[in-house]
């Protein structure tokens, strides 16, 4: 299964709640779903823990009962529900009487109370909602075909304080996040608490491997830095000894030439410290800078 597919498993194992939580949910799944007109209700999924909710939500919240049992094909299943009195019942408990027209709207009305609002979110993510695998990316999304549900749907996330981007596609109007600590919380306040920790330890995981790789790299590029630098000192140092000659060379100089070339592979401070005495870093590099300044000189040719 999908990490999508988990969490809509998750929200299926919510509680149905008070007859206007139920109600509110429908209002998200029908809002979201492929087709909700006077005549007819059409939802397609491919989530059996929500095919399996769907028949006790519309129960419970209008005491209606699809056509019959759902359709299936291509691992999607279709449920319907067709008739004036079936539909209308549903129609009616969002507001829209019998005489009006349906408009694909929004109607706060409904979703006055805080947990009505939550159940909505539900139903449209179980609807018409998807969410990435957080160990690929950070990307939960609400798709719907009507342009007014996804703006008001989109100013209900943020008046609940989610912040949420906007786009089309196909035909089709996107709320998306991208943020994983926004979609932790709105999968927490969807009832997915469980879904919302997998996001949550994905990011830690994710830091974790990126703190490593971080300190990885910088050790490497100090190795790398360290192993040249010593190439360079080595290469002026056996110029000095083949030109001068290093007895030649004042005794400091000597004695951190001659443990260069006996500890290649030290970084200067460990160089400092393995001098007899040990001297500061600051001090063996000077000794050094003096080493390969002596070995540039033009007259050694």
């Amino acid at each position: 299964m999908s990490f999508s597919s988990d969490v809509k498993a998750e929200l299926c194992r919510a509680e149905l709640g008070p007859r206007s939580c139920a109600v509110a949910e429908c209002y998200g799944v029908l809002l979201f779903c492929n087709t909700f007109t006077e005549r007819e209700i059409r939802i397609i999924t491919g989530s059996r823990d929500f095919a399996a909710r769907l028949p006790r939500l519309f129960h419970r919240a209008f005491g209606l009962d699809f056509d019959g049992p759902p359709e299936s094909g291509a691992a999607k299943l279709v449920f319907r529900m067709t008739g004036a009195d079936k539909t209308g019942k549903a129609l009616e408990a969002f507001g829209v009487g019998p005489s009006s027209l349906l408009a694909h709207h929004v109607n706060l009305g409904v979703l006055e109370e805080e947990g009505c609002r939550e159940s909505f979110l539900r139903g449209a993510f179980l609807a018409g909602g998807s969410v990435t695998d957080p160990e690929k990316r950070y990307h939960l999304e609400f798709v719907t075909d009507h342009y007014p549900v996804s703006r008001e749907t989109a100013a209900l996330l943020q008046d609940m304080g989610f912040d949420s981007g906007s786009a089309s596609r196909g035909g089709n109007y996107i709320i998306y996040f991208k943020q994983s600590a926004v979609i932790e919380d709105l999968l927490t306040t969807v009832g997915a608490p469980v879904a919302a920790m997998g996001v949550m330890s994905a990011k830690i995981e994710k830091d974790m491997t990126n703190t490593v790789n971080r300190k990885v790299n910088c050790d490497t590029a100090n190795v790398t830095k360290t192993v040249e630098a010593a190439g360079e000192q080595r290469a002026a140092i056996r110029r000095l000894r083949e030109t001068v000659g290093l007895d030649a060379l004042p005794e400091k100089l000597r004695r951190t030439a001659e443990l260069r070339e006996e500890f290649p592979e030290l970084s200067l401070a460990d160089l400092a410290q393995a001098c007899d005495p040990p001297v500061t870093k600051s001090c063996l590099n000077h000794r050094l800078r003096k080493l390969m300044e002596l070995a540039s000189d033009p007259d050694l040719r």
